[in-house]
């Protein structure tokens, strides 16, 4: 059954693939109208390619000159093809296959033969059936953030407006998503109560980072502490049983939507805190959104995880008057 869902998405692949190579005949067609030398030109290269393969096969011993001076010859004519693009104020890109994935050009896979993070992201995306996120972040991303349905009034003895406050807060989550390539140890926690815009934010990261070819996961603490008890126990044989519990620990970015909506005891516990320490000292990053306050935090898990949390979190308070009743 995992076979088969591989095999789906390695269909959908080659479809891409497809596009991305039709959509390359067209231009390539109004250009060889317009300039009908390119089209030699693209021949010539074309057999000129074909004659490096022949130039190893009849002399595999004593081949490099002659493959040099087929090379060199390329060059010009690639050279003279770039003059003429140039002249027609046509891209030199232009007649480029565009795909989708640059790092693995639409196949799924690295040229190493690992699987690329855009397909462990679409094996992701059909495991835990993430249509729902899929769709909120096609709505929810930086680009439809409206700062201005947060008040810039004074709030509850509050030093900033609730306005105010977002506004370094969204400067912080678009500093974590352009800088998450750096290996800096940045972990941010948000917390506050509910229609603050904490769900909204996490999306907007979410989208970000998905754009930028990163893995990320984002279930609730509840979701995630279910896959636990399933890999734990094997209450029952479901698909992607092993990855579900794997990409916890392996993503690039995993986000811990309400943590405290899960019955917390000693072993809901010690599992979160397994999580976010194996991803600390493996120096993968986490988002954690919770409804509870630091000491609420404190309070219901055990000092080292809430310690480990406030070490290694930046944490960004989210207040306001509730934005659901707001809108």
């Amino acid at each position: 059954m995992n076979g088969e869902v591989l095999n789906e998405i390695l269909y959908e692949y080659e479809k891409k693939r497809d596009r991305a190579l039709y959509s390359q005949r067209l231009r390539q067609k109004k250009v060889y109208l317009k300039v009908p030398e390119i089209r030699e030109l693209d021949n010539e290269i074309s057999n000129t390619g074909f004659l490096i393969s022949k130039a190893i096969l009849e002399n595999p011993d004593c081949y490099e000159e002659k493959v040099k001076e087929i090379k060199d010859k390329m060059e010009k004519l690639k050279m003279k093809k770039a003059v003429l693009l140039t002249e027609n104020n046509i891209p030199l890109e232009y007649l480029d296959v565009v795909y989708e994935c640059d790092n693995c050009k639409d196949t799924g896979f690295l040229e190493s033969g690992e699987k690329c993070p855009c397909l462990k992201q679409a094996l992701i995306s059909r495991a835990y059936k993430m249509s729902n996120i899929e769709e909120a972040i096609k709505v929810e991303n930086f680009q439809t953030f409206d700062i201005n349905i947060f008040p810039d009034t004074p709030f509850e003895g509050e030093k900033l407006t609730p306005r105010e406050n977002m506004v370094n807060v969204v400067a912080i989550a678009e500093g974590f998503v352009n800088n998450f390539h750096e290996k800096n140890g940045e972990n941010l926690l948000f917390y506050g109560s509910t229609g603050l815009g904490k769900t909204f934010l996490c999306n907007c990261i979410a989208k970000g980072l998905i754009d930028k070819n990163k893995m990320v996961i984002y279930q609730t603490a509840f979701k995630i502490l279910e896959i636990i008890e399933s890999h734990r126990f094997r209450r029952n044989e479901r698909l992607f049983d092993d990855m579900d519990y794997e990409i916890l620990f392996t993503s690039d970015l995993l986000i811990i939507d309400d943590l405290g909506t899960e019955v917390a005891n000693t072993f809901t516990n010690a599992e979160i805190f397994n999580i976010v320490n194996t991803r600390l000292i493996n120096g993968s990053k986490t988002i954690i959104s919770t409804n509870l306050t630091p000491k609420e935090i404190s309070d219901t898990y055990t000092d080292r995880v809430f310690s480990r949390v406030l070490e290694k979190f930046i944490p960004l308070k989210f207040y306001g008057p509730d934005l659901r009743w707001e809108r």
